[in-house]
């Protein structure tokens, strides 16, 4: 059995890993739904496209992240490897995202 500080130590990366892609995800929420709503994007994912501008966007957003984000540390405990690499390409990933967002932000608005 893993003890807490064995594992606590070797888990903070991910941790910070998740924390940092959970962070971008409600970003990008926030983006997204101020430049979709105010005419200047269009939201790129199909899957909310019919949600943006509603009450629940962000909450629908935001439950996404948090269930890929335990499915990640699921699969951590697993293979921590393999959780890992994806966890950054997806942190990557949301890192552009989130940057053409505001380049179109700042675009709009400068």
């Amino acid at each position: 059995m893993k003890t807490f500080n064995n594992y606590s130590a070797r888990s903070h990366p991910i941790r910070v890993l998740l924390g940092t892609l959970i962070a971008l995800v409600a970003a990008d929420g926030v983006i997204s739904e101020y430049l979709v709503t105010h005419g200047f994007a269009l939201e790129g994912n199909p899957f909310l496209q019919n949600w943006i501008g509603e009450e629940n966007f962000l909450v629908i957003k935001m439950l996404g992240a948090l269930l890929a984000a335990l499915a990640l540390g699921y699969i951590y405990e697993q293979n921590p490897r393999l959780s890992f690499i994806s966890t950054s390409c997806f942190v990557m990933l949301y890192t552009v995202i989130v940057g053409w967002s505001l380049y179109i932000f700042l675009l709009t608005h400068v």
